[in-house]
């Protein structure tokens, strides 16, 4: 089983390079490239201006024959040629590069020229390394999704539970966030929280346990479960903690990292290919680790809906 940051190096090590899509590369982008190369994870195929891309990649390590520069003037056109060679297999993650965020997004969610998949939900998880024990938790939605409805959870669950077992967790247990343990028809995120916990429990998720609505003290901890008169598995050992809106996922996202030093990679979820976001609360050492993340998801068939 995978359960540290180290271990996601070590396996995608093994696996051997894989052909990463930089449209428009940065300094930034140049530089991971160069580490990924070292480190055996990477053959970067940098799309763009040719003498800007010279530019950059001769302030890093990189060398020519390392990498593969696919020429594109018309910086309009350069990310559409990226995805092209994503979605045709000639590259097997497609990174964020020097796209604008806005721009990116809407490729990973489009079906007929991006990397959308029909009937699924393009969600972002955000994973970390616990500090005092040897696990991984999943926290999502953090960045995609703004107010998912019921249908839109139950595949952003389904996505996160599909790389908890992509890192070896056998039967993940989920926790179904929301304000109160309690299902209050006045707060829809518990009622939704019940409805998807009644879908584990039928198995609708595979091989999993989904509890909710759980809130953070009973999801972190047992003993204060117990206290309210809550008795699962689930609590004191979550694997997923699904959250119910992007407000409190990407506060909860940044608050670990910068109030708590916690570190975090994350990945994209129910598209055609593996895509790297460019997100201020993701290092640059751990970017690294992001990129051997997304090569055991493209290793298990390129697709992770």
């Amino acid at each position: 089983m995978i359960n540290s940051f180290s271990d996601i190096l070590d396996a995608a090590g093994r696996n051997g390079p894989r052909r990463l899509a930089i449209p428009a590369p940065t300094a930034a982008d140049a530089s991971l490239a160069a580490a990924a190369v070292a480190a055996g994870l990477a053959v970067p195929c940098f799309v763009g201006d040719a003498g800007v891309i010279a530019g950059l990649t001769a302030a890093t390590t990189l060398r020519e024959g390392a990498y593969e520069l696919w020429e594109e003037k018309d910086p309009r056109r350069v990310l559409g040629r990226a995805l092209i060679a994503v979605r045709s297999g000639a590259a097997d993650i497609l990174l964020q590069g020097g796209v604008s965020a806005p721009d990116f997004a809407a490729c990973l969610q489009d079906r007929e020229e991006g990397l959308g998949l029909k009937g699924a939900t393009v969600s972002y998880v955000s994973l970390y390394q616990l500090r005092k024990r040897e696990k991984l938790i999943l926290i999502t939605d953090t960045f995609l999704n703004n107010r998912p409805t019921l249908t839109e959870k139950q595949q952003i669950l389904a996505n996160a539970l599909g790389l908890a077992r992509l890192l070896g967790i056998d039967t993940p247990k989920a926790a179904v966030l929301a304000a109160i343990e309690q299902v209050n028809p006045g707060i829809p995120s518990t009622l939704d929280a019940a409805i998807l916990a009644k879908m584990g429990e039928r198995r609708q998720f595979g091989k999993a346990m989904v509890e909710g609505p759980l809130d953070i003290d009973c999801a972190l901890s047992r003993e204060a479960a117990g206290r309210k008169g809550v008795h699962s598995p689930v609590t004191g050992n979550v694997d997923v903690y699904l959250v119910p809106e992007i407000d409190t996922g990407h506060l909860l996202a940044e608050a670990l990292v910068f109030f708590g030093g916690m570190r975090t990679v994350g990945a994209v979820l129910g598209t055609a290919r593996p895509a790297l976001l460019n997100l201020p609360f993701v290092t640059h050492d751990n970017r690294l680790t992001e990129i051997a993340l997304a090569s055991l998801i493209a290793g298990k068939g390129g697709g992770n809906g």
